[in-house]
């Protein structure tokens, strides 16, 4: 079975990876000159920076990428961290620890003893969570095979939780004691960074799993967490597939049917023009936007996926500020900190910045320097709509700049005396160098689990990546391609029983 997937992020290069190991005839269309997409790391005046993800979870025991790491025989380039990261309040610092001994006594000394129900609750809520999605769920459900899956993967302390995932996290939060200015402001900031929404906004059952990615261990990457990719594009290789980079797709179409054996239905493979060839494929896998996809199919597209696209509401972008400083700038070792300016105003804009500064071990800067990536969340029809002013752009770009500045600073005071290099990042950067529509990132918020999207398109046709349930971060987005990887396999296994694979049509796409 030949496949086609494209795009070479962390969802579409797991699955890429999968699929070669075993059996598929895999190629990854890459746009770009290398892999990661919105989990890449790039290289500018000595400095390497993380494109946006900085902060990675999910290689615990029964984690997604534990799981592949597993089975693709791969040995992840991690390093624990310890604590995950400080959060910053007007009224108070929190150290969210991963050592749950010390984590008790840090909420309990922030918040008071009486929020413990609401984080008892949100603890074993993530364990049964964890459990049921290491078992690799076909949620949502999106053909009958699915439900027979789905009820397999169920366990009974799963139900116990169930009535968490027809609510949100402040309704069940509040009705568990988890009161206060503080502790709001705290679960609001920590789900927009994890889960792209505040807690009114956030599913319940979701948002205690994304509340939960530190007690389950995160990790720095060496070299930046663009070596995730770099890791995959090696297991793709390793397994007999191949990654081909300045291959920007532009279409996406049904080839004519081809001949097959006696009594068997003809089939009509894709063809995948790019702007430098075509190839064909029975299965394509999109590491891609709805939005992006819809474009690439055209008239094509079906009816029902085209409707929805068209109703769908435009998603968060990112502010992005990279820093080169000195050392001198850092009073301790804790790389991650998140900055909540003033709790009564909304969050992102710069009044919320997540700040991950490159670890001393990790070479990422000139001597006696870090490399330091801050990031807000922003609206993005703002920045399009100047996007033909360039003065008025540029200005709107400085203040974002000294906001994200200013506030990292209530964490690093000694930051703004010792920038070396200020290079700043809009959704129109994040547009050009990863192709995300409009510059949006991070996926959608999970405000429901029965809204989300199942990753099959049609036929032949799936989507991973941050736009399909689990959605967020490169936890997420490994479980989804685990989920595409084992139903495309599902179906080869179905149609080649007892006989050789067909032959299929070379590609005739070349790379650089």
């Amino acid at each position: 079975m030949k496949v086609v997937v494209i795009g070479a992020g962390v969802g579409g290069l797991t699955t890429a990876a999968l699929l070669a190991k075993r059996g598929c005839e895999v190629t990854v269309l890459e746009a770009h000159v290398e892999p990661g997409g919105c989990a890449a790391t790039f290289f500018h005046k000595g400095y390497r920076f993380d494109v946006g993800a900085t902060l990675v979870g999910g290689f615990h025991p029964g984690g997604p990428h534990q799981i592949v790491g597993e089975q693709l025989g791969i040995t992840w380039p991690i390093r624990p961290v310890e604590p995950a990261m400080q959060v910053h309040l007007p009224n108070q610092m929190i150290t969210r620890w991963g050592d749950a001994d010390r984590w008790r006594a840090e909420r309990r000394r922030a918040f008071g003893v009486s929020a413990e129900n609401f984080w008892s609750m949100q603890e074993r809520a993530a364990d049964a969570v964890w459990g049921f999605s290491a078992r690799v769920p076909a949620w949502p459900i999106a053909a009958p095979h699915d439900a027979a899956q789905l009820i397999s993967t169920i366990r009974p302390e799963l139900i116990l939780i169930a009535p968490l995932a027809f609510t949100n996290m402040r309704t069940w939060a509040t009705a568990l004691g988890a009161r206060g200015r503080d502790l709001m402001t705290f679960l609001d900031g920590q789900l927009l960074i994890a889960a792209q929404g505040v807690a009114r906004e956030i599913n319940g059952l979701y948002g205690a799993v994304a509340l939960d990615l530190y007690r389950r261990g995160v990790m720095h990457v060496e070299g930046g967490v663009g070596n995730l990719a770099e890791t995959l594009v090696s297991a793709v290789k390793a397994n007999g597939g191949q990654v081909l980079y300045r291959q920007e797709v532009i279409s996406i179409r049904r080839g004519k049917p081809r001949a097959c054996p006696a009594g068997e239905r003809k089939t009509r493979p894709y063809v995948i023009e790019t702007k430098r060839g075509t190839c064909e494929a029975d299965v394509v896998v999109a590491n891609l936007t709805p939005w992006a996809l819809m474009k690439l199919l055209g008239d094509e597209a079906p009816s029902s996926v085209r409707r929805r696209v068209k109703n769908l509401k435009p998603i968060s972008g990112a502010f992005m500020a990279y820093l080169g400083v000195d050392e001198a700038a850092l009073e301790d070792e804790i790389d991650h900190h998140q900055v909540i300016v003033d709790p009564a105003q909304p969050l992102g804009e710069g009044n919320s910045v997540f700040v991950s500064i490159s670890p001393h071990w990790d070479r990422r800067a000139p001597q006696g320097q870090r490399a330091i990536t801050i990031s807000t969340h922003t609206r993005v029809a703002a920045w399009y709509q100047l996007a033909n002013d360039e003065r008025a752009f540029e200005d709107r770009k400085q203040l974002y700049l000294e906001r994200l500045i200013n506030a990292a600073s209530i964490a690093l005071p000694k930051l703004k005396q010792h920038i070396r290099l200020a290079l700043p990042g809009t959704p129109l950067t994040f547009e050009r160098f990863t192709q995300r529509v409009n510059g949006m990132v991070g996926g959608f918020p999970q405000k429901s689990l029965w809204a989300s999207w199942a990753p099959q398109i049609d036929r032949g046709l799936w989507l991973v990546g941050d736009s399909v349930f689990p959605g967020q971060s490169t936890a997420g987005v490994t479980l989804g391609a685990l989920r595409v990887a084992c139903e495309i396999e599902r179906t080869l296994a179905a149609h080649l029983p007892g006989r050789d694979q067909p032959a299929y049509a070379e590609a005739i796409v070349t790379s650089e």
